[in-house]
């Protein structure tokens, strides 16, 4: 009789591969892949991941517990301005709210004569308007106008539009105009899909939660397809990774797909998070560099920082999500010649199909990946030899573009990875450096396929301390999908100043908003006490345009609780901007909107500390090979699986293994700690 087993998959969906990890939960371990992604149709690559884990695993279907999912499906339509037929319904009179937007015009106001206003994501032909009004309170000025609201309903069904958003002014403080219009599109036009903003984002500024809602309905269509079409492959419970550091079951996502527009980089920064805590190192900078770009995040105590003022291309997005930084400058990046004679690196991608050169797949343009292949940093082949490396397509590739800049083939192939390094670098000084960070005090966390090709010249950049590559660095992604729990984000604004704040109003609010969480919770199957609730707060000066967030500690919210939360926020204030008004009364607080973050925990997989080696690294060693630091010279190269803790590699050395490769420059170390992680000094 066959044993039954309880097996949780990660599947991580990038641009170049599909990466999958399965944890057995009887103890049976972890077992890594990658698969080709398929862009035509992700969730073909998704079905293929899981059938070959499960062959490796010799397990079959009914053995998977849950599989747990991080995709790029919304972050790519977004990014490419994939956006068609999309209707928006406002308040009469408040028809420009898109046109009108805010008046910041991007590099500043010099380039104002210069910049051209891009199109809205709902062109004004598309935008209809219906009568009713709310003050800011929520109380009604004007009854909901019932007429307006079908012939707007009808005017969508007749011209074909089925995506639609929906934003009232002040719905925030009452939602009961947008619930209406709701049931008047779902008796006039059933077909439609339809996102409310009080269920998307239910806090104040009408032009980010207009555009916020409008994401989630253009995003929905597509999202809800593809999570239908793994459903019809995979008959396990599926989780989504969502931006905000958790997971949610599909058909919750399928409700709110905007939650996923950073679902793979979000889990990325997790995973480096939970190794690298388990390894002494509680704040780091996480570079998880793939196929397509690379995300950049900071760890602070073992936390991602999270953002409400992020972008995902030209769209602002205010959900809570992991503030991550995305440059093109992956593996795949295309080198090219600027009409000026420069030479440029990305942010255009070779991506899966073609693919770099030297994939022999019809690619016909030079990429990063192609430039390691013919410095020699990586090995002719990958995967373990299951993708075989043409570095004679690539070189020829390389001669050609060298040819124009004038360079030997080494030395436009180093200019390329030396372009392609500070790209990462510059986005690495965004997160940090921006944020108030002095980028010198983080160790840094590279993964991904490609993350680590890069570390050493990016720890001579930055000024660095070390680089840590956790173990199977490329499906780390994947990894951190199995560390994460349930999440849920609940928000409701009350602007209001300190000094006339009635606690019991903070009561009401957050016994509310955790009652919210608690359904949600409840649906995800979390018993009562199985739920966690965080609360937070975000506060500003009075005068203020920008809020800053808070965590609010547990408890009965009374005069204690309002005094602790405001002390935190001078504290952070101070710690960002370097200056408070803490007991200034000339510049009181205001209290602006109140979270709650439901969370189910879920098991997180174990890292047990492996006993030390010899100390003789060249049980590890599989020969040379001749690579370009500056100057051709002979390498030793390595296999990480047969290195012990403790081993110590000095450069110039290539630690090859199955999913991304470590080139270890002259004059740099590795050591292997006892978490199975490299360390990388100078």
């Amino acid at each position: 009789m066959r044993r039954s087993r309880r097996l949780r998959i990660g599947i991580d969906t990038g641009g170049t591969f599909t990466d999958v990890v399965a944890l057995d939960e009887d103890g049976g371990g972890l077992v890594t892949t990658k698969t080709p992604s398929t862009p035509a149709d992700p969730a073909e690559g998704f079905a293929d991941g899981v059938a070959k884990v499960l062959a490796l695993l010799g397990a079959e279907p009914p053995d998977v517990a849950a599989l747990s999912h991080g995709t790029t499906v919304a972050t790519n339509r977004l990014l490419e301005d994939r956006i068609d037929d999309l209707g928006f319904i406002t308040t009469e009179g408040f028809a420009s709210i898109l046109e009108i937007a805010r008046q910041s015009v991007p590099d500043g106001y010099g380039n104002s004569y210069f910049w051209v206003k891009p199109p809205r994501i709902v062109p004004a032909h598309r935008v209809r308007t219906v009568g009713g009004r709310l003050d800011h309170t929520g109380a009604e000025l004007r009854p909901f106008d019932e007429a307006s609201a079908v012939a707007a309903a009808r005017w969508f069904r007749d011209a074909g539009i089925l995506a639609i958003g929906v934003c009232f002014l002040h719905s925030y403080a009452d939602p009961s105009h947008e619930l209406a219009m709701r049931d008047v599109l779902a008796r006039e036009h059933p077909d439609a899909v339809v996102s409310l903003s009080c269920e998307v984002l239910r806090e104040y500024r009408e032009y980010e939660r207009s555009v916020t809602t409008l994401v989630d309905a253009a995003v929905k269509p597509a999202m809800n397809g593809y999570l239908a079409r793994i459903a019809e492959r995979v008959a396990s419970r599926l989780l989504v990774m969502k931006s905000n550091g958790g997971v949610l079951s599909a058909d919750e996502v399928a409700r709110q797909p905007i939650t996923t527009v950073l679902s793979g980089p979000a889990a990325g920064a997790l995973g480096a998070a939970f190794v690298v805590s388990r390894s002494g190192h509680g704040s780091v900078v996480t570079l998880d560099g793939g196929g397509t770009s690379t995300d950049v995040a900071v760890v602070l105590d073992g936390e991602p920082t999270l953002t409400t003022e992020g972008s995902i291309g030209r769209h602002p997005v205010k959900i809570p999500m992991i503030d991550i930084v995305t440059v093109g400058a992956g593996g795949g990046s295309v080198a090219w010649r600027s009409p000026e004679g420069a030479l440029k690196v990305g942010p255009r991608s070779a991506g899966a199909d073609p693919g770099p050169l030297c994939y022999g797949r019809g690619g016909t343009e030079v990429t990063v990946t192609d430039a390691h292949a013919v410095l020699g940093r990586i090995p002719p082949h990958l995967l373990g030899g299951e993708v075989p490396l043409d570095v004679a397509a690539a070189r020829a590739g390389l001669e050609t573009l060298a040819g124009g800049l004038g360079l030997p083939v080494e030395r436009a192939a180093a200019g390329i990875l030396e372009i392609s390094a500070w790209n990462q670098a510059n986005a690495i000084r965004q997160i940090t450096v921006k944020r108030g960070l002095d980028v010198r005090d983080y160790p840094l966390v590279a993964f991904g396929g490609s993350g680590p090709l890069l570390a050493c010249r990016l720890l001579d950049v930055l000024g660095l301390p070390a680089a840590v590559i956790p173990e199977n660095p490329g499906n780390l992604s994947a990894f951190g999908l199995l560390t994460v729990d349930v999440k849920n984000d609940h928000v409701r604004t009350r602007v209001v100043r300190d000094a006339e704040l009635d606690p019991s109003l903070l009561d009401e609010v957050y016994a509310d908003l955790e009652s919210e969480a608690a359904q949600a919770l409840a649906r995800e199957g979390f018993p009562d006490g199985r739920r966690r609730f965080a609360r937070s707060a975000d506060l500003r000066y009075y005068g203020q345009a920008f809020e800053v967030r808070v965590p609010a500690p547990a408890g009965r919210p009374g005069e204690e609780f309002r005094a602790e939360v405001v002390r935190r926020f001078h504290d952070a204030h101070e710690a960002l901007y370097g200056y408070c008004y803490r007991d200034d009364p000339r510049h009181p607080v205001e209290w602006v909107n109140l979270r709650v973050s439901g969370i189910g925990p879920i098991a997180r997989p174990s890292l047990t500390e492996r006993p030390p080696g010899d100390g003789d690294p060249t049980r590890a060693q599989t020969g040379t090979r001749t690579v370009y630091f500056d100057a051709w010279q002979e390498a030793a190269v390595y296999r990480r699986e047969k290195l012990a803790p403790g081993d110590t590699i000095a450069g110039p050395a290539v630690i090859e293994e199955f999913g991304s490769t470590l080139p270890l420059h002259p004059g740099f170390t590795a050591e292997l700690d006892g978490h199975g992680n490299l360390v990388v000094t100078r």
